[in-house]
């Protein structure tokens, strides 16, 4: 019995294999038409591009406008830029400083603090500054290892009473923000070594609990509207420096030789017509910077060759307007004026301090300076 040859059509097995790939090709681009119409999967994209914003810790305000969101990838690397040109042009110093432990945050861009923020509580120092921030959220409390809030020069209206949970915490700088008060739970910050609330220009009183700060040896509260000395501060029995320049102080209390371990001693542009004979007690004083203007008695054995203290008298003539040679009036604001004050102050400071190694006579220094 012979074999049978089976005899195929090529072209008809060809034309049955193209019409099912223009089937599946057509059934292919119908899918995709209405994958795209979906409504979830616009919702998928958003909610993809939202978690990717809050991992690289975008703020909401940035992407979301109105409530809506806008997915457009150009804005994240828009973003990234910028993120990688501020980071180019911080100081090297910052550079160093940087680590896993630090959180750094700047620009007026920032609004709110990113909402990742809250699951990296192994972080020992915050560093943000010159941002749009109203409100540290009150989970700070959950940064138990927290060491530095470095917080100057934001929009902060008030710290939360949670901040009195960071036990670890030596160093708190809310200078030059909107506060007009400090919370009393700050005082249970025991370890607390440096305090600095100036420029907030509304500050008038600490509360007593921070009498418990037994540690600090810095307190700067200059720039505000104290009428005298806190109780709180006069119990820091470890204080070494006391900045509290430009406020409303028209004495001294008497036992302000309770500051036994106080070395330089900050007053100027205050209102001052005297200074208490309790300050001879002062054993340590090398620094004293009071305002000229209104100063009429003082002790003078503060000037005695004997005693370590640098005397420095400020007159003050100071300049509420100017005038262009256009003639159009400039006004400064309070806060660049005081942190300008600060600046040149802090310079003379360090310049008095590298004179030390020159000859005796040039120990007391007593000058007039314009600000």
């Amino acid at each position: 019995m012979g074999h049978k040859v089976v005899v195929f059509d090529i072209s008809v097995i060809r034309a049955l294999w193209e019409t099912r790939v223009k089937k599946h090709k057509a059934w292919q681009k119908k899918e995709a038409e209405r994958l795209e119409k979906s409504a979830l999967e616009k919702i998928k994209e958003e909610w993809n591009f939202v978690a990717e914003c809050r991992r690289k810790g975008i703020p909401q305000a940035v992407y979301c406008k109105n409530g809506f969101i806008d997915t457009n990838v150009r804005l994240l690397d828009k973003i990234e830029r910028n993120a990688l040109t501020r980071q180019s042009s911080l100081p090297k110093d910052r550079g160093k400083r940087s680590s896993a432990f630090v959180f750094e945050l700047s620009g007026e861009h920032w609004t709110e603090l990113p909402d990742s923020l809250k699951e990296q509580t192994h972080l020992k120092e915050w560093h943000i500054s010159n941002t749009l921030i109203q409100i540290i959220p009150t989970y700070i409390e959950l940064f138990q290892a927290m060491r530095i809030l470095d917080l100057p020069k934001n929009q902060i209206s008030h710290l939360p009473a949670e901040i009195g949970c960071l036990k670890n915490l030596k160093e708190l700088n809310v200078s030059f923000n909107h506060l007009k008060s400090i919370p009393p739970e700050l005082g249970d910050c025991e370890n607390l070594d440096r305090l600095d609330c100036s420029g907030n220009l509304e500050l008038m009183e600490l509360p007593f609990e921070l009498s418990n700060l037994k540690q600090v040896t810095f307190v700067d509260i200059s720039a505000n509207k104290f009428s005298s000395v806190p109780i709180c501060v006069l119990r820091m029995s470890n204080l070494q420096w006391l900045d509290i320049s430009n406020n409303n102080l028209i004495d001294l209390p008497q036992d302000i030789d309770r500051l036994e371990e106080l070395q330089s001693f900050l007053l100027y542009k205050n209102k001052l017509t005297y200074l208490p004979y309790s300050m001879l007690n002062l054993k340590k004083l090398t620094l004293l910077v009071v305002s000229g203007d209104h100063l009429v008695e003082l002790p003078t054995a503060l000037c005695d060759s004997s005693t370590p203290l640098k005397f420095v008298s400020l007159m003050d003539n100071p300049i509420d307007n100017a005038q262009c040679e256009d003639g159009d009036e400039i006004m400064e604001s309070e806060r660049d004026r005081q942190h300008f004050d600060k600046e040149v102050m802090k310079a003379y400071i360090e310049d008095l301090k590298e004179r030390e190694s020159v000859p005796c006579y040039t120990t007391k220094v007593s000058f007039s300076l314009q600000l």
